[in-house]
């Protein structure tokens, strides 16, 4: 099986530790931050996920195609601790093309919903200046179709819309924010359950962002918003899956992209778009490459 089912599950999840206090503010958008959630304040995030992946261009006989849409709502419960939720809808598709003809397989639907929450550690704020460190932990619950078919047969694990099983993820972000800029980074880890007799690779992550504002050059009043640019880098380390207790070569490896996006924040919102383009592929066998993750979107305080 390929590694695309591990990929997209955390991607997903990933999307959900974001942050604002009570104004928007600029962030990471494809991992974590350590900025906190005002305490009785809603962030709402809405994403578009755009991911493609296929065999390498020697082979081209597979091609994957997934398109989402990711709602996360997140709660200060707390100065210190913010609650999260995320529900994906997703459609999928993949196109085998074997002897000159094609074979498409699809699905469509609700995903699997992640719950998690993030703890401040530690802060120490200064003037113009902050830093925090913080500790999310959470759980991806079975609530995605898992046992869809089609004509052929039931569909493999990367097409199904829920993985059938309980997946925990854990881990550490920091964050420094100055007026001009802001740097985060984060390593997390996601233990992945079996369901169905398949078991996704368990997975490392490395990520870090830096949110520089290009516009306006100096800080002044009656300004309506900020243009920030994004650079981000994510390293992606993912065991082999197992089937029916045997390990799968041909899934698995390392995968480290460079993300260059771009937000807008006014007041209460921000408008943000990034795309993620692997640099290095060091997969097993025949797994599946990412061809490129493209997302937008935006996210609202209240």
């Amino acid at each position: 099986m390929n590694r695309n089912s591990a990929t997209l599950k955390y991607i997903l999840a990933g999307l959900g530790l974001l942050g604002g206090v009570g104004i928007a503010q600029a962030g990471p958008i494809t991992f974590n931050t350590a900025m906190p959630v005002a305490e009785g304040n809603f962030v709402l995030r809405e994403q578009v996920l755009v991911m493609r992946s296929g065999d390498d261009p020697s082979g081209m006989t597979r091609d994957m195609e997934v398109n989402g849409l990711i709602s996360v709502l997140g709660y200060g419960a707390s100065e210190k601790l913010a609650l999260f939720g995320a529900l994906p809808y997703l459609d999928k598709e993949l196109k085998l093309h074997e002897s000159g003809d094609s074979i498409m397989r699809s699905s469509s639907g609700l995903g699997d919903l992640t719950l998690f929450g993030r703890y401040t550690l530690y802060q120490n704020d200064l003037p113009g200046k902050t830093f925090r460190v913080g500790g999310f932990a959470g759980m991806e619950v079975p609530t995605g179709e898992d046992d869809k078919r089609d004509a052929l047969s039931k569909l493999p694990p990367s097409l199904q819309l829920g993985s059938g099983s309980w997946d925990g993820f854990a881990g550490i972000v920091a964050t420094w924010q100055t007026l001009d800029y802001q740097l985060d980074g984060q390593i997390a880890y996601r233990n992945n359950g079996e369901a169905n007799h398949f078991e996704v690779g368990d997975e490392w992550r490395l990520d870090a962002s830096l949110q520089y504002r290009l516009w306006p050059a100096e800080l002044g009043a009656g300004v309506p918003g900020f243009l920030y640019g994004v650079l981000e880098l994510n390293v992606v380390e993912q065991e082999k899956n197992r089937l029916a207790g045997n390990t799968d070569n041909n899934s698995g490896g390392t995968t480290v992209f460079l993300s260059p996006g771009i937000q807008y924040v006014s007041k209460r919102w921000v408008w943000e778009a990034v795309l993620q383009k692997p640099v290095v592929q060091n997969l097993n066998g025949s797994a599946l490459e990412n061809d490129y993750v493209l997302r937008t979107g935006f996210r609202v305080s209240f």
